[in-house]
C-alpha cells in the first residue's frame, strides 16, 4: 500500500512540475497515445506518441504528419516527447531519437552515446538537460543530449527500470521498479525510497 501511495505521490509530483514547465512533457506511447502541445506562435503545435511513430501538428491538431525510421526515430514506437524550442526529443523503444528542426528529421541516440539502455519510455528536458529514462537506468546528458551518463542502483537508485523522472531545481525524482530515488545534487547520487 506504502509502494503504491509514493507512486501516486511521485505522479502528482510530475504533474505539477509539467505544468509549471510548459515545454516539458511525458508520454505513454504503446497503445495510448499521448498529445503533447508545444510552442508554435499563434497556432500550437500538437505531438501524438504512438505504435506508428511521432504525430506532429502545426495547425493545432486538424492535421498530422507522422514520423517514423524512415525520418530517423529509433523505433516506431513512440513512449514520450519533450520540446524545447525547435528541438523534439523522442523516447523510442530503439533510443532517444532528436530533431534540431521541429521533427522533420531526427538523429537517433544509443547505448553507444552512454544511454542505459535503447529502451528510453520518458523524456524530460531542463535547458540543455535531457533526462532519459530508460530500462537500464536514469541517463543524463548536459549537452543537449550528445553525451549521457548513466545512473544507475550503484548509484543509489532503487532499480534500474527508471518509469518517471520529475525534476526541480537541483533535485531530482525518479521512480523505479524498487522505488521512489531522490538526489538532492543534480542527479550524481540518489537515496531510495520505499514501503520498508
Amino acid at each position: 500500500m506504502l509502494k503504491r501511495t509514493i507512486f501516486t505521490l511521485f505522479i502528482l509530483v510530475v504533474s505539477l512540475l509539467l505544468q509549471s514547465c510548459g515545454n516539458l512533457s511525458k508520454g505513454t506511447g504503446g497503445t495510448t497515445p499521448t498529445v503533447t502541445e508545444g510552442t508554435g506562435g499563434t497556432t500550437p503545435k500538437v505531438y501524438a506518441t504512438t505504435n506508428g511513430g511521432l504525430s506532429i501538428s502545426t495547425d493545432g491538431g486538424t492535421k498530422f504528419t507522422n514520423r517514423t525510421t524512415a525520418d530517423g526515430l529509433g523505433a516506431n514506437v513512440v513512449y514520450g516527447v519533450a520540446v524545447n524550442g525547435s528541438t523534439v526529443y523522442a523516447a523510442t523503444e530503439g533510443g532517444l531519437s532528436i530533431s534540431t528542426n521541429d521533427g522533420t528529421s531526427f538523429t537517433n541516440r544509443t547505448t553507444a552515446d552512454g544511454l542505459g539502455n535503447n529502451l528510453v519510455t520518458m523524456v524530460l528536458v531542463n535547458g540543455s538537460t535531457v533526462y532519459a529514462a530508460t530500462a537500464g537506468g536514469l541517463s543524463i546528458s548536459t549537452d543537449g543530449g550528445i553525451k549521457f551518463t548513466n545512473r544507475t542502483t550503484a548509484d543509489g537508485l532503487g532499480g534500474n527500470t527508471v518509469r518517471m523522472v520529475a525534476v526541480n531545481g537541483s533535485t531530482v525524482y525518479v521512480a523505479t521498479e524498487d522505488g521512489l530515488s531522490i538526489s538532492t545534487d543534480g542527479g550524481i547520487k540518489f537515496t531510495n525510497r520505499t514501503t520498508a
